[in-house]
């Protein structure tokens, strides 16, 4: 009989992983740069940035920090 170690599948490669590595790290360099500055609205205003992230945290249901109850 086989070793079930030996008849084990890796599993497949996708996405990035899949990339050549020079390909990876163009993608990574280029960043955000397909967005142009005028679309970056949180780079532009930082109240709607601070705002947005005071609403994503209520929104949330948990995860954040709690006040201790000592």
């Amino acid at each position: 009989m086989d070793d079930p170690k030996e008849t084990a599948r890796k599993p497949a490669r996708r996405g990035f992983a899949a990339m050549d590595p020079e390909r990876r790290r163009e993608i990574a360099r280029r960043g955000g740069a397909s967005v142009p500055g005028e679309k970056r609205s949180f780079a532009q205003n930082r109240d709607l940035a601070a705002n947005a992230g005071r609403k994503g945290g209520s929104a949330s249901r948990g995860g954040g920090r709690r006040p201790s109850s000592s």
